[in-house]
């Protein structure tokens, strides 16, 4: 029989940190809500674990690979101690850790108790770890046609609180929506904005976070489950939220909360040359020209080829100045390959792409795909005389 090692190199899916820090998280909504019965550490290994799934292609008898050393420097754990520490962290989330999930039903709801991860292996001789996942698991893991939440698994890293990332993950999911109908439609004005300002009550608050017999003072509630993990979220992810408390009666009710996302720096390639009448123009009219490029690649035939690629995300097609980036500066390029080749000649080229993909700042997705398309181009039309 083939060592840990020797699968993993054959199935090429143990993935350095560099890779893990650019990977998203996709989750089923319904796993998002559910009840996590485990502390932070089984459910950061979870998401870690959830970020190395290809969904377009599972892995095979459900099973992943990573390496310790940066599953320890994923964890930021350095000393003497962390085999140990490790060993403990993995006993734990198979003997205690689990998911109690409910899902409405025809005839009212279900409800499903599943232990992820029920088979983690490593040795003393190599570097590598396997992760295989419960089978009942799977299905909110990669059947994510609808009702699914996407997230950076880099956020996830730096929350210290159970709390936190639970919050974090159901924050997430509703900004998804907001990012979602926003660009796509299908909602009415207010409904899209109550994703950027969800509502929850402190009865479901206390279920999702498995606190319904735990700081039954509403100040220490106020305290551990919304101010600490608020703080966390605001200094390490994405996100800036702020909540407000809505009172029925006496008594709090429920939870509003209020999501921004923080600005992104833009880089180099989205800085236009000083005679571009558009960058010229004031910033309303920089941004409607943006959002106008952006819809147009939202439509365009070459988006759905870079997903199918899985050169892009769903996720990253909510960023209005890198679909605006690709629509400017790579999609005609694409054109001129298409015009020599065909359509097949884009999908041919795409695929070769994917196959020899550099690690990239996932900002420079766009920048990495024009430089690609503009090495390539040369080689076609020098083919073609």
């Amino acid at each position: 029989m083939s060592s840990i090692t020797e699968k993993a190199k054959n199935k090429k899916q143990v993935l350095t940190l560099n890779e893990l820090s650019k990977r998203k998280v996709v989750e089923h909504n319904s796993l998002i809500t559910s009840i996590a019965k485990m502390d932070k550490t089984p459910l950061k290994m979870f998401e870690l674990a959830v970020s190395c799934i290809n969904t377009e292609e599972p892995p095979k008898d459900n099973t992943v690979y990573l390496s310790k050393r940066d599953l320890f420097a994923f964890f930021k754990v350095s000393d003497n101690d962390k085999h140990s520490r490790f060993k403990e962290a993995v006993e734990k989330m198979q003997k205690t850790a689990y998911f109690q999930i409910k899902e409405v039903k025809e005839k009212g709801y279900e409800m499903t108790s599943i232990v992820p991860i029920p088979t983690v292996k490593w040795n003393s001789y190599n570097d590598e770890v396997l992760i295989r996942f419960n089978q009942d698991i799977m299905p909110y893991l990669i059947d994510l046609k609808n009702n699914f939440t996407q997230h950076a698994l880099s956020d996830m890293a730096e929350l210290n609180s159970k709390y936190s990332i639970i919050l974090y993950r159901w924050l997430s999911m509703n900004y998804n929506q907001y990012e979602h109908y926003s660009v796509k439609g299908g909602r009415r004005a207010d409904q899209v904005e109550s994703y950027r300002n969800p509502s929850i009550t402190v009865k479901e608050l206390r279920l999702m976070t498995d606190t319904v017999n735990e700081y039954k003072i509403m100040n220490d509630f106020t305290r551990w489950i919304l101010e600490k993990p608020l703080e966390e979220i605001n200094v390490h992810t994405s996100f800036n939220v702020t909540y407000e408390k809505v009172k029925k009666g006496r008594s709090i009710d429920s939870i509003v909360f209020h999501i921004t996302k923080k600005p992104v720096a833009r880089n180099d390639f989205y800085k236009l040359e000083e005679q571009d009448p558009i960058y010229l123009q004031d910033k309303a009219n920089k941004e409607q020209a943006e959002e106008l490029l952006a819809g147009k690649a939202l439509k365009s035939k070459y988006t759905k080829l870079l997903l199918d690629n899985m050169l892009l995300s769903p996720y990253e097609m909510t960023d209005t100045s890198l679909m605006a980036g690709l629509q400017a500066h790579v999609y005609p390029l694409y054109d001129e390959l298409k015009a020599l080749r065909g359509l097949n000649g884009v999908k041919d080229h795409l695929s070769y792409v994917r196959a020899k993909q550099e690690a990239y700042s996932k900002r420079n997705i766009a920048k990495y795909l024009k430089k690609a398309i503009e090495q390539y181009l040369p080689t076609v039309k020098r083919q073609d005389l």
